[in-house]
């Protein structure tokens, strides 16, 4: 079993409940919802919440852990939300958002359009954005799915980066 789900986690002031085998935590930044699997039991106790495997099965006990988590997660983030950067380095590349889309320019003959997930907000100042939420899962999924539109390439640089993210460039062609 996890060590994360041998001691209850510590809630605060957040309000967790699990009803019908979804599990809703509610803090002052926002709700979040997440279904529970069968073989896991979640309750809330005075210390926390308290995460126990419903049998001996391995996957009840290799999903402790993973809910565990899920759980400290959601706790952490209903009180303050999750944060990436991206940063876009290339000349002529542009990023903006038009509505409810996410919009590139990254070298392609067309723009590529990414709809933006509604429990995350984005914002875009020059080459830098940032993406915000409450859902751990939503922020670091749709940071990827923009990133995965042009990852930076090693001999210039050039594409789409997380800040403080260190690119591994490439010594370029020598002259004989």
């Amino acid at each position: 079993m996890s060590r994360l789900a041998k001691k209850p986690i510590s809630i605060g002031k957040t309000a967790v409940s699990v009803d019908g085998g979804v599990l809703s935590v509610k803090g002052t930044k926002g709700t979040l919802t997440k279904r529970v699997h069968p073989s896991i039991d979640i309750a809330v106790v005075e210390d926390g919440v308290m995460v126990t495997p419903k049998n001996s099965s391995r996957l009840a006990k290799a999903l402790t852990g993973t809910f565990a988590s899920h759980v400290k997660n959601m706790v952490h983030g209903v009180e303050t939300p999750y944060m990436k950067k991206l940063i876009l380095d290339g000349v002529g590349y542009r990023m903006e958002v038009k509505g409810k889309d996410f919009v590139l320019t990254v070298g392609f003959s067309h723009t590529v359009p990414l709809a933006i997930p509604e429990d995350v907000t984005v914002t875009v100042e020059k080459n830098n954005m940032t993406i915000t939420s409450s859902n751990k899962e939503s922020v670091g999924q749709f940071a990827a799915n923009v990133r995965r539109v042009k990852p930076p390439e090693p001999y210039l640089g050039k594409g789409i980066h997380y800040d403080g993210e260190v690119i591994r460039r490439k010594q370029g062609k020598k002259a004989v």
